[in-house]
């Protein structure tokens, strides 16, 4: 039985340091990445030294207690991303950005834009804000990519307002939140477009800069699950212990 528990982590672990390798070819390195890969290592120590490891009572329970907050942290933001509560009268949608390659959205960020293009559909007469800066994968700013990708999906250049200085979620909401302020009389109401994952920090967010937003979840793709939600529920404790 041992020796069965032995080779189950072992190649658990092997298959999800693997995973880790093989998605930095379709998204840009991350500290989820560190995470899947911290998570992996600790697999196989445990296989490797399961025999003694498995005799220290406190760091077993503890690795469970850790693993079940975790994955209840993870499927309340899973299920809060995934109930949409924008009523389309909002007076612009702020999208939050995600990184690029090169000038080129990532499938992550083209989620976001599309969920905004589809919002925009629906209510047509609200202003898109696309927020995000230059980062050191990127040639460009990211909301200039952002505003390439919705005009080459229809959406009319001129209701797209673009906000390069963001390098942060709370910065995403305070520099778009200046440029709001001088387009619109208080109160003017906003929704927000981003991943289904990264909607309940993102809202709690934009609270603290002084906005009140509504929401709209975009999908991501299976494969990148785990590094999304192992990362997300670290920066959900650090809102919650630093403010931001």
């Amino acid at each position: 039985m041992i020796k069965k528990v032995k080779i189950f982590l072992l190649t658990m672990g092997i298959l999800v340091l693997l995973f880790a390798f093989v998605y930095l070819f379709f998204a840009n390195f991350n500290f989820g990445v560190v995470i899947i890969g911290s998570g992996a290592g600790v697999l196989i120590v445990y296989g490797l030294f399961f025999e003694k490891l498995i005799k220290i009572k406190w760091l077993t329970c503890g690795i469970s207690a850790i693993c079940a907050f975790f994955f209840i942290m993870a499927a309340f933001i899973g299920i809060y991303g995934n109930t949409d509560n924008a009523d389309f009268n909002e007076d612009a949608i702020i999208v939050l950005g995600a990184g690029i390659r090169g000038e080129q959205v990532t499938r992550t960020l083209a989620y976001r834009l599309n969920k905004a293009a589809e919002y925009s559909e629906k209510n047509p007469g609200a202003a898109i804000v696309v927020s995000g800066g230059r980062g050191a994968q990127e040639n460009i700013t990211e909301a200039l990519a952002m505003e390439k990708y919705l005009i080459s999906k229809g959406v009319p250049a001129e209701k797209i307002i673009k906000e390069e200085r963001a390098a942060s979620t709370y910065e995403n909401f305070l520099y778009s939140k200046e440029i709001l302020d001088g387009l619109f009389e208080y109160p003017y109401k906003t929704a927000v477009a981003t991943n289904s994952f990264h909607v309940f920090r993102a809202v709690k967010l934009a609270g603290k800069t002084g906005l009140a937003v509504t929401h709209c979840g975009a999908k991501i793709d299976w494969y990148s699950v785990p590094v999304n939600y192992s990362r997300e529920c670290l920066a959900v404790l650090k809102m919650l212990i630093l403010g931001k």
